[in-house]
């Protein structure tokens, strides 16, 4: 991988890193918040890549609250359950209050 592109996923995870616990934000969120506002399949390329390095990845979600990421944790439901034991409601790998529980780290940082 190209140096520039490792350097945008650390960016990623710092972002990732300040998701607040029972919160969740969007691909592009962060995308946008990097200043790369097209690049949010490269934030969920970064997430994808993001275990084993403390990264919420759990937290992050697509613009309209579904657990589309949710085939790269281990295990049927993990992303889904580490959501809920954070009092995050999801029902049919849908967000539930999404609205209420998105935080924008444009508006937040």
């Amino acid at each position: 991988m190209k140096r520039d592109t490792l350097n945008f996923f650390d960016k990623v995870y710092e972002v990732a890193k300040l998701i607040p616990y029972g919160r969740v934000t969007s691909y592009g969120a962060i995308a946008k918040y990097l200043g790369a506002a097209r690049s949010a399949r490269m934030v969920g390329y970064a997430m994808n890549g993001s275990s084993g390095k403390d990264v919420p990845a759990h937290r992050v979600v697509n613009r309209k609250g579904l657990l589309t990421g949710k085939h790269h944790f281990d295990g049927t439901n993990l992303m889904q359950q580490l959501l809920e034991s954070e009092g995050v409601q999801v029902i049919e790998n849908q967000i539930q209050n999404f609205e209420k529980v998105f935080w924008d780290p444009a508006k937040e940082l």
